[in-house]
Order: C-alpha cells, then sequence, then structure tokens
C-alpha cells in the first residue's frame, strides 16, 4: 500500500533570532498529523553573492522586519505546495525556486524559500520516523570537529580587532563530547585571564556570542587565547583557526587591506598570514582575502598547502562560484551555510561537488542564528567532519552542541569523532 504523505497545510510566522532581529518561521504539516518546523538565520557580515534576503524596510524594527516574505510563503508559496508529496524535497525546492524566477531569489526572498524548504524537510524525516541525520544518509556517523570561536573582532564585535573571529579546534580530543569538554573549560580559563589583564568589560560578548576585550593586535589576541589553552594542560590538543572576512578589511578604491591601521597589499597580507602560522599552531584561515580575488586565493592555497583556506563570502555556498574555484585552485574548503544559497536541495549540490573535488567542508552557522539545530544533523547527516556553531554561549548556539551530545548517545560505538582526520572527505 502507497505510503501518504501529502501537504495539508502550511504557515510562516515573524520571530526573533539570537540577536533579537526579526526572522522566518515556517511549519508545515502532513496529513494534518507531523508537522515539521524551520527557523531561518540571518547573517550580520554577509558576502556580495548571497542569495537575497528579504526585509520589509518599514519603520517597524528598523526596517528589519519580514512580514514580506511571510507574506510570500502563506500566500504565494503555501498554495503551490498543498497537496504535494513531502517526500520529493528537489521538486519542491525546484517549483519555488521558478516560482521566484530570479538568479538571486528577490521576489519571494531567499529567507522565505528557505524556511519553506527545511521545514520540508522535516517534516519528511518525521513522517517516515527517522532521525534528521539518518534521513540525509543512512550510514551517518561522524561526529564533527567543533571549531569554537572564543575571540570576535571585525563588524561582529564593538571591539578594535580587525579579524572577525579567532577559534580553537580540540583535535586530541577521543570523543566529540570530551571536545566539547576541553572547549568549555578553556573558555573559563580565557575568561580568568582576559579579566585579570583587561578588567570586567573585557568578557563582554560580539554578536557571535565569544568575547570582546579591547584588544587591537592579531598577535596580542592569538597570545591571550594561546595562554588559557596552556593554563588548563589542553597544549597539544588544541590547534587555532582564524575567520578573517577579509573582504570587509579591503578598500577598492586603492585596492589595498586596511589592517591593525596599516595599509597592505595582497603579497604583504599573505607574509603577514606565514608568520602568525609560523608562531601559533593555526591550521584553518577564512575567507582569508576579498571575495573576487580568485588569483590570490589560487596563491594562497599552494603557499600554504597545510593550511584549510575556507572559502565563505568566496564560495557563498554558490555552485557556480565552487566551480570556478575548483577550476583554478582556489581554496580548499567550502563553508556551507544553507541561507547563503536559499535551499536544501542546493546546499546538497554544492557540498556533493566540494566533496568530490577532495574540497573540506564546513557546515556552518550565522551570526543571527536560532535555537533551529538542524546544522548539527546537517553536519553528521553528511559526515561533513567539521561544523561551525558558534560560541560556547546562548541558546542559539549551545542547542547545536547539545544536539550533537545526543546524537553521539544515540550512534553509540557507531560514532565516530573526526579528531586529527577533520579536513578528509568524508563519503
Amino acid at each position: 500500500m502507497k505510503r501518504n504523505f501529502k501537504i495539508t497545510a502550511l504557515k510562516a510566522r515573524e520571530i526573533l533570532d539570537g540577536r533579537g532581529y526579526p526572522t522566518v518561521e515556517v511549519d508545515v504539516w502532513t496529513n494534518d498529523t507531523i508537522t515539521g518546523r524551520a527557523q531561518v538565520p540571518s547573517g550580520n557580515s554577509r558576502g556580495s553573492y548571497e542569495a537575497f534576503e528579504l526585509r520589509d524596510n518599514e519603520n517597524r524594527y528598523r526596517g528589519f522586519g519580514v512580514r514580506k516574505a511571510v507574506r510570500n510563503i502563506n500566500h504565494i508559496i503555501a498554495p503551490k505546495l498543498i497537496g504535494k508529496d513531502i517526500t520529493c524535497q528537489r521538486e519542491l525546492d525546484n517549483l519555488m525556486i521558478k516560482l521566484d524566477g530570479t538568479k538571486n531569489k528577490s521576489k519571494l526572498g531567499a529567507n522565505a524559500i528557505l524556511g519553506v524548504s527545511l521545514a520540508i524537510f522535516k517534516a519528511a524525516a518525521l513522517s517516515l520516523k527517522v532521525p534528521l541525520y539518518r534521513y540525509f544518509n543512512n550510514d551517518a556517523h561522524i561526529l564533527p570537529i567543533p571549531m569554537i570561536n572564543m575571540l570576535n573582532g571585525g563588524v561582529n564585535s564593538s571591539n578594535d580587532l580587525d579579524f572577525q573571529e579567532f577559534l580553537i579546534i580540540p583535535i586530541g580530543a577521543e570523543t566529540f563530547s570530551e571536545a566539547l569538554c576541553i572547549s568549555v573549560e578553556i573558555k573559563m580559563q580565557l575568561r580568568d585571564e582576559l579579566v585579570k589583564k583587561y578588567g570586567k568589560f573585557a568578557i563582554n560578548a560580539g554578536n557571535g556570542g565569544a568575547y570582546v576585550p579591547p584588544i587591537k593586535k592579531t598577535r596580542e589576541a592569538l597570545d591571550i587565547l594561546k595562554v588559557a589553552v596552556n593554563k588548563t594542560g589542553y597544549k597539544n590538543k588544541i590547534v587555532y583557526a582564524l575567520d578573517v572576512a577579509a573582504t570587509h578589511l579591503y578598500d577598492k578604491n586603492i585596492k589595498k587591506y586596511i589592517i591593525e591601521e596599516q595599509e597592505m597589499s595582497r603579497e604583504e597580507l599573505i607574509n603577514f598570514y606565514k608568520e602568525l602560522i609560523a608562531h601559533y599552531k593555526i591550521v584553518s584561515i577564512e575567507d582569508p582575502l576579498q571575495e573576487d580575488d580568485f588569483e590570490g586565493y589560487a596563491q594562497l592555497s599552494k603557499e600554504l598547502n597545510n593550511v584549510q583556506i575556507v572559502g565563505d563570502d568566496f564560495f557563498a555556498t554558490n555552485i557556480e562560484r565552487l566551480k570556478k574555484g575548483i577550476k583554478l585552485k582556489s581554496a580548499n574548503c567550502l563553508l556551507c551555510k544553507v541561507n547563503q544559497i536559499g535551499t536544501l536541495s542546493e546546499t546538497l549540490d554544492v557540498i556533493s561537488l566540494a566533496k568530490k573535488n577532495s574540497y573540506s567542508v564546513i557546515i556552518s552557522n550565522r551570526s543571527g542564528d536560532t535555537e533551529d539545530d538542524i546544522i548539527s544533523d546537517i553536519a553528521v547527516g553528511l559526515n561533513a567532519g567539521q561544523i561551525k556553531a558558534g560560541a560556547l554561549s546562548r541558546s542559539e548556539r549551545i542547542s547545536n552542541y547539545n544536539r550533537l551530545l545526543r546524537i553521539e548517545e544515540e550512534l553509540g560505538n557507531v560514532a565516530k569523532y573526526a579528531g586529527k582526520n577533520f579536513r578528509h572527505s568524508f563519503q
């Protein structure tokens, strides 16, 4: 007997994200009983090539309201999807893409389309009575290594640090739960070190949830992070990562990067990275150059071939940009944010292409995230090996770490922590 998994209702509403900004929430009902609910993240630091996030641009919420996106879901998308099979993800995603009809989803809004896309996937998994990560992949078993944001700078902070994130990666842990424990202990020690050196205001939090101390120099930030790591006794289990977000540091008029109040050419910036790598155990650098410099990314990937060169704004989870990067050998890692492209199907296509070409993959949150923990299931479901869920604070970050703890428990002996193999392209 054929199972009946029809969409019987679909409703969107305006809610708040972890920053207190409006965002979209979508409920999808199957056979009037099963509900899939998704919440759409939003980025504060966004690249030029991301899909279009539709905002109201009205007085309420200072223009950040999403009533237009909500109306597009309730009055345009919903009538077209009701009655469709919930398990036909790609068909439904393609229907919404066609309904929008623009290259960057600017008519209906990528935030509208993504909310429906994710809610459909969740409702389908619930209808089939399988965990979300299993619905992605029945052989899901890799627990990702967490890239933990410890210090914030750039546009996500209130300090004068240029680089956006300073992260630790607990590669020496044996399990995900041990990795999380190590990271929490380091955060506690870092808190003590910051208060001792800079005073109590140094432990205020940025948009990413990490500390924003009154530090201006990159090396100073890395030094105090290193002190905290060493004092906890985890020196041999931790390596470091940077999220530079270099596009926001690039002056197009003079074609130079402004870093620590100095103008730097591409070559000078690359040399700066080499100096940092020589003094600190930095194994991953995200968006080290501005988003249009494919040639520079190729040069950097060649000269720093032992470092993970990550494309966030650079790739924007866009398959055409990734294809160009692969052709030119620019970068070697895809940072994946579902809202950068706007549907789950397109996200899966980009990840598949990255893996086929031996690019490592990081599943990432956004600065304006919600308590929706789907990126944890995506990371495990696709055996990605790496996740950036933010700092160890606030429920929109912690919900993902807690979800991974539960998945680790469910998998039991089958679970394998990515650990030192985090750059491996797990299938």
